[in-house]
């Protein structure tokens, strides 16, 4: 039976098995998917065959930074629990270290690659973790950005934080600077910008965040006697608002709402006599936008005794 490159992804995506193992057993199994999984299970490739289908929503996001390079890299488990095993701490820090000295392009290529302090792949020490925890586990999104950068972890790895700041080098190892980093890393974390800055904000959302206040100024009985020209500046009032809530930059400070996280930079920035600005940040979330797993033990039990 033939096969096709699609048949050799498939069987890589119910594995979690290297590309090239997947081929050979496809060819081993004249192009049986099912005969396939059963080759790679009797090779102890695919002893997690069966967990690879199943919802990986935790884990957890890690952060690596050495030598002028930061990563921010999210690596999913089925449960928080296991997120807190020392082997999968250890397995996630590795891959956000072999992110950072081999700067992949993306997912699959960081799965080729030989990880840091060990001489086999990332995939191949992804299929172990799977095999000796036991659950389900996905390298699912990462990072990586060369310059001075501050990262912050909140809560264990629930959300993590990549900034990047317009500064000399030389403010890399300043204690003040990073305090200011850690600060600002930490408000992107608390307070979830979408933004950098006004100018940051793409036109269509803000022509739709108008075409809103519009409507709901048309729908209270008090502004609709009022001229279109004041209309139109309570409309810049609250656009103003809107970026006051979701651009870092015109954020309140939340350890001094008394400034915006733009003064505050500036003001560490005039302290330590030197120029500093914030060029971009990505803030990961644990498993936000996957689907959560739901467990339902009654139907569980139903189904052993059956």
């Amino acid at each position: 039976m033939a096969f096709t490159a699609k048949d050799v992804q498939t069987l890589r995506e119910r594995t979690g098995v290297g590309m090239l193992d997947c081929k050979n057993a496809l060819v081993e199994a004249d192009g049986d998917i099912e005969k396939a999984i059963d080759c790679l299970r009797e090779k102890g490739l695919a002893a997690a065959a069966k967990k690879s289908g199943r919802i990986a929503a935790e884990g957890a996001v890690v952060a690596y930074q050495a030598g002028g390079v930061a990563v921010l890299l999210e690596v999913n488990s089925e449960t928080d629990f296991v997120a807190k095993n020392a082997q999968f701490q250890a397995f996630a820090a590795s891959v956000a270290k072999t992110v950072a000295q081999q700067n992949p392009a993306d997912i699959e290529a960081l799965a080729a690659l030989t990880m840091a302090d060990d001489s086999r792949t990332v995939q191949e020490n992804l299929q172990d973790k799977i095999l000796s925890i036991g659950e389900n586990l996905k390298l699912r999104r990462f990072v990586r950005v060369e310059g001075v950068c501050a990262t912050y972890i909140h809560a264990g790895g629930s959300v993590g934080v990549l900034v990047r700041f317009d500064a000399d080098a030389s403010l890399a190892d300043n204690a003040e600077f990073i305090a200011m980093g850690k600060d600002v890393a930490m408000q992107i974390a608390a307070m979830s910008p979408s933004y950098l800055d006004a100018a940051s904000v793409p036109a269509d959302v803000l022509a739709k965040e108008k075409e809103i206040l519009v409507a709901q100024m048309k729908e209270d009985p008090k502004m609709q006697n009022k001229p279109d020209a004041v209309l139109g500046k309570i409309v810049d009032g609250r656009i103003g608002k809107y970026y006051s809530e979701n651009c870092l930059l015109e954020q309140s400070f939340v350890k001094d709402d008394s400034m915006s996280v733009a003064k505050y930079v500036a003001s560490v920035a005039k302290s330590l006599g030197a120029e500093v600005g914030v060029a971009e940040f990505v803030r990961f979330a644990k498993g936000e936008g996957l689907e959560k797993r739901q467990d339902d033990f009654a139907s569980e039990v139903a189904g052993m005794v059956k």
